[in-house]
């Protein structure tokens, strides 16, 4: 019997998360890259604030926080009023079936691209954004991609970086770290093994 997934509330922080049908790769270029993100931005932009996320070319990280019932409402446009959970779940199928179909067109395939369901996991603590945050910018280089968050382009860590307009909550999620200085300092150090274990369970 499939697992029941954890429910998408308003108001309420997830790691959401997900991998390429087997070996397959998401994502082999760099328009490949974009296009997932001009998509999510279309999707789920409107339904969800975004504090971190990172592209790999077989899987992704994003920490959310789903807006509340009022934003999610007005985003709708059927006539049939939806519970804000149907939507904020469909909003996400949509945004997985949109780059899905451009990508299937690209390489000629048939077929899910994404594993069956995408994962999520709601998240409670400030210590937990903090090291979310931290293990997402960090996964290239647990992935033997790259040396340093730095040197990786297709993630939110640059976004912190600079002052440029962003559809991050920069600011939000910074003063969990307090400070710039305190954010870059804790991507010089490796992801707790402690919170690894906690991921994995």
């Amino acid at each position: 019997m499939p697992q029941k997934l954890e429910p998408l509330l308003p108001g309420c922080y997830y790691h959401i998360y997900n991998h390429a049908n087997g070996n397959e790769n998401l994502f082999n270029s760099e328009a490949n890259y974009l296009y997932f993100l001009e998509k999510y931005v279309e999707y789920i932009h409107p339904i969800a604030d975004t504090f971190a996320y990172c592209s790999m070319p077989n899987h992704f990280h994003f920490f959310v926080r789903i807006k509340d019932d009022i934003v999610v409402e007005q985003q709708q446009t059927s006539e049939v009023l939806k519970t804000s959970e149907v939507f904020v779940s469909q909003q996400f199928s949509n945004f997985f079936n949109a780059y899905s179909k451009a990508i299937n067109k690209e390489r000629g395939r048939m077929g899910s691209l994404f594993n069956h369901r995408y994962k999520r996991k709601q998240v409670f603590t400030t210590d937990y954004f903090i090291n979310l945050i931290h293990y997402i910018h960090l996964n290239p280089i647990a992935h033997g991609f790259v040396k340093s968050a730095h040197d990786w382009k297709y993630s939110s860590y640059h976004s912190f970086l600079t002052n440029h307009p962003t559809k991050i909550n920069r600011d939000e999620a910074l003063k969990w770290f307090d400070d710039l200085n305190n954010f870059k300092a804790l991507h010089q150090s490796p992801v707790s093994e402690r919170f690894i274990l906690d991921l994995e369970l």
